[in-house]
């Protein structure tokens, strides 16, 4: 099995979460959605380290919590910037070995093994690789309100992380995007623009990301799922 590095911006806040404070400190079942996210890379033999990007106020709590939850992959923990892409950039240059590497949004802790794996092994061969799942409603384009046209659902597929790459790939991507100061919404889109073709690994529905109030319900019921499935 091909091994990697994961990277996770872990510097955000609480904002669309109502919750006044970094989300990704709110508990689940017991434990930080966080913890729940790193737990899934912990326990993968296939990763051989995690990078977090962080507020240089919240280190020494995340750190704590790593010690308290038994999360010993974190090989560093490097200041965020303002945006995302800023903080993956820190990320980056803090790697240090292992051609591929993943970026993983940390507040999406129901990520599953084997598309993770699947990952790795299409970047590895073709450079990089994005999770994505098909799109279900009909999708329309209607720029001030008024229908233009329909798409056709079949070719659009709703990314999700990780995003897998070959690391000189994603280097030379963030550090082109850095020097032309273009602002990407994911890493892919990066990639993208270097003309380097990205494939599309088909991910699940429940690889949701913990943003509202309304996902920690769902996310709830997933961990009571998953236990279930463990037990049976």
């Amino acid at each position: 099995m091909k091994t990697y590095t994961v990277m996770l911006p872990a510097a955000g806040s609480g904002r669309r979460m109502g919750a006044g404070f970094n989300k990704l400190f709110l508990e689940m079942a017991g434990k930080p959605i966080l913890i729940h996210t790193l737990d899934v890379f912990e326990q993968d033999p296939c990763c051989t380290g995690m990078i977090l990007s962080v507020k240089e106020e919240e280190k020494r709590q995340i750190e704590e919590m790593l010690d308290r939850f038994g999360i010993t992959k974190v090989v560093a923990l490097v200041e965020g910037g303002a945006e995302r892409q800023q903080s993956v950039a820190a990320c980056i240059h803090a790697h240090r070995s292992g051609e591929i590497v993943l970026v993983h949004d940390a507040a999406r802790p129901f990520i599953k093994r084997e598309v993770i794996h699947e990952l790795v092994d299409v970047a590895h061969v073709h450079g990089a690789a994005i999770a994505g799942v098909q799109v279900k409603d009909t999708m329309k384009y209607a720029s001030v309100g008024i229908v233009e046209s329909t798409a056709d659902r079949s070719k659009l597929w709703a990314i999700q992380t990780p995003q897998a790459f070959r690391y000189d790939l994603l280097k030379e991507a963030s550090e082109k995007a850095e020097a032309e100061g273009f602002l990407g919404t994911d890493e892919s889109m990066i990639v993208e623009r270097l003309g380097h073709p990205v494939r599309v690994v088909e991910s699940t529905y429940d690889n949701v990301k913990m943003t509202t109030k309304e996902d920690l319900l769902f996310g709830e019921v997933l961990l009571k799922q998953r236990r279930q499935e463990d037990f049976s």
